[in-house]
């Protein structure tokens, strides 16, 4: 089992200590053995995470630029990205230059990042069957986007008179999409995304989730084995206050399938980078070693 890292510990103080830091946790993560480094796409701290929200909090894909010129080989990824935040032109654009900038600077690019488009429907003042509808459109017009199609889009709530993207990605950014809603979200993960992020740590219940997920996978044509199955771990779910615990969930959620947990690092760790180093020491070894 891979491990990603969600980061949205951005402590009060001084604004010129938050880019060190971040790079320091980042840098730290991929040294040792972190698959996936994501941030949260919000516009203020999180309360829903014990933290007001005048505490810092930093612009998602900003950073990721950041991060990308900081780090070498660890996928960089928003964990999710709200779709009502940004036009689906600028997000696939946004998307594409991460993609082209982040390579390795050697000539010989064995080994290279990537940048996920990672979508949700984000919550605002439109209606929820609204958010669903222009979630789809986004996802339909990031893939013309990425491809030899450069046409017009025609949908319900967005129209592209064409949808030129140069450069093109080198690779076609992976969609990632992320939630656990039976009707509408899984359906959408069955038929648009390479990456499934999960956020229900109940083995019995993500169970049921994953057989739904297959079930859509089989309405649609899709092979569920296409898609990649990960889960994020909430704030109260940490690995070292009762290690035993931890590891016997994290083995349950292999056994099911899921090839990667992202534990977060949230706010009012003291020492994020020391808090990082620990979890390269004491947890990412153990995971690897699942099936």
């Amino acid at each position: 089992m891979e491990t990603g890292i969600h980061f949205v510990d951005f402590l009060p103080g001084a604004p010129e200590k938050l880019g060190p830091t971040l790079a320091a946790v980042a840098r730290t993560a991929e040294q040792a053995g972190a698959t996936m480094f994501t941030l949260a796409d919000h516009f203020f701290q999180m309360e829903a995470v014990d933290a007001p929200a005048e505490n810092p909090f930093l612009e998602g894909y900003t950073s990721l630029g950041f991060l990308a010129a900081q780090t070498e080989t660890i996928d960089l990824s928003l964990l999710v990205t709200g779709v009502t935040y940004r036009y689906p032109g600028i997000l696939a654009k946004i998307v594409a230059t991460l993609d082209v900038l982040s390579q390795d600077v050697p000539c010989s690019a064995l080994a290279r990042r990537g940048t996920s488009a990672n979508i949700w429907g984000s919550v605002c003042l439109s209606p929820l069957a609204r958010r669903f509808e222009m979630l789809e459109e986004t996802l339909q017009i990031c893939a013309q986007m990425w491809s030899a199609d450069d046409g017009p889009y025609r949908g319900r709530h967005y129209q592209l008179a064409e949808t030129i993207c140069q450069p093109q990605p080198i690779r076609r950014p992976p969609i990632v999409i992320g939630g656990d809603g039976e009707k509408k979200t899984l359906r959408l993960v069955a038929q648009y995304a390479d990456v499934w992020n999960s956020v229900t740590e109940d083995a019995e219940v993500l169970k049921h989730k994953i057989d739904v997920l297959r079930r859509h996978c089989d309405a649609t044509g899709r092979d569920p084995r296409e898609i990649r199955m990960t889960l994020g771990l909430g704030h109260h779910t940490e690995p070292f206050t009762d290690p035993a615990a931890f590891m016997r969930d994290m083995e349950s959620y292999a056994a099911l399938g899921i090839d990667m947990v992202n534990i977060g690092i949230f706010t009012g760790i003291p020492d994020p980078v020391g808090y990082m180093a620990r979890i390269g020491e004491e947890v990412i070894p153990r995971l690897t070693s699942l099936g």
